[in-house]
């Protein structure tokens, strides 16, 4: 087992204590938290180690789960890395660009391993149809929340649209060519708002929308392929697979036929996947560990964390 230990006992730190505490492949050694009756509160509710030192902390774990505001990422990943520690990372990677680009560089320095907690990777409805979504060519993605203070000290781009700038990448097999975007700041000091168009070299054209300030929930993905139509669900955790085939010459009388103008008839048919339930905080987690122990690239590498934020600052570059 891996011994781990966690920067950060804030919501989402309270949530990876948890699941690393139960989880098969690490051992929970403690966690650090600079702020001291915070930390206390955590450890005497939940019996975790409180280690009242960070480099105390690092020194005695293979892995350092960092959970902090993304202001202190850098700062906690460079410490680990220097120590020869794996770094687990929550997104955004970095504040900046050029921090992404020297963690990334450091974990190749020292010869550990890194991810990034992109977690909508290990959603069960998207990793239900990951592998059929093949060459898109357009793809439309409105990710949308009611409003929470929580992360309005970012904007809208980094805190909700990341997300989906990271499962675009992941499945365009393309460079970026062009971002055109526009936000719009309604309550916050920056865009709670924004809409965003990317366009890559091989043709695939990219439609964003995020929110912060919607009367709804609402994350869904939709990805367009010749003779396919995928959709993805990512808060119901749905997803829809519509393909279309040469149409039989003696179709039945249930099967849904389509011609176009030319006279070509396709016979539309679904591929809809089964949607396993599952924890996708405790699989990124999980995944990290296999990635350690059989020595492979994890699910969503520091380069990967890197050029996620780097196209989410091409956007944010657009509303100056």
């Amino acid at each position: 087992m891996l011994k781990v230990g966690v920067l950060g006992a804030g919501h989402l730190g309270k949530i990876h204590l948890r699941l690393l505490n139960q989880s098969e492949h690490y051992q929970l050694v403690g966690f650090y938290d600079p702020m001291h009756d915070n930390a206390k509160k955590v450890a005497d509710e939940f019996g975790y180690q409180y280690f009242d030192n960070i480099e105390a902390l690092i020194d005695a774990v293979d892995v350092v789960d960092i959970v902090t505001p993304t202001l202190n990422h850098f700062d906690c990943a460079k410490m680990a890395i220097e120590k020869g520690k794996h770094i687990f990372i929550e997104k955004p990677i970095t504040t900046t660009v050029e921090e992404a680009e020297k963690l990334r560089d450091l974990v190749k320095k020292h010869g550990v391993r890194g991810q990034v907690g992109h977690v909508e990777r290990f959603n069960p409805a998207f990793t239900g149809v990951k592998d059929k979504i093949e060459n898109p060519m357009f793809i439309e993605t409105h990710r949308l929340a009611e409003f929470n203070p929580r992360g309005t000290d970012v904007p809208v781009v980094l805190d909700l649209m990341i997300h989906d700038i990271d499962i675009i990448l992941s499945v365009v097999k393309s460079k970026v060519k062009s971002v055109h975007a526009s936000g719009v700041s309604v309550i916050s000091e920056t865009p709670d708002i924004a809409n965003a168009r990317l366009e890559f070299e091989n043709g695939c054209v990219a439609n964003l929308t995020s929110s912060r300030i919607s009367l709804k929930n609402m994350r869904k993905s939709r990805f367009f392929q010749k003779d396919a139509y995928i959709s993805v669900d990512f808060l119901e955790k749905k997803s829809e697979v519509v393909k279309m085939k040469d149409a039989p010459e003696n179709p039945g009388d249930f099967d849904m036929i389509l011609q176009n103008a030319e006279g070509v008839k396709k016979q539309i048919y679904f591929d809809n996947p089964k949607i396993e339930p599952n924890n996708a905080i405790l699989d990124e987690l999980e995944s990290f560990a296999n990635a350690i122990n059989n020595n492979q690239t994890p699910e969503v590498s520091l380069s990967e964390g890197t050029e996620a934020l780097r196209v989410a600052y091409q956007i944010i570059d657009c509303f100056k």
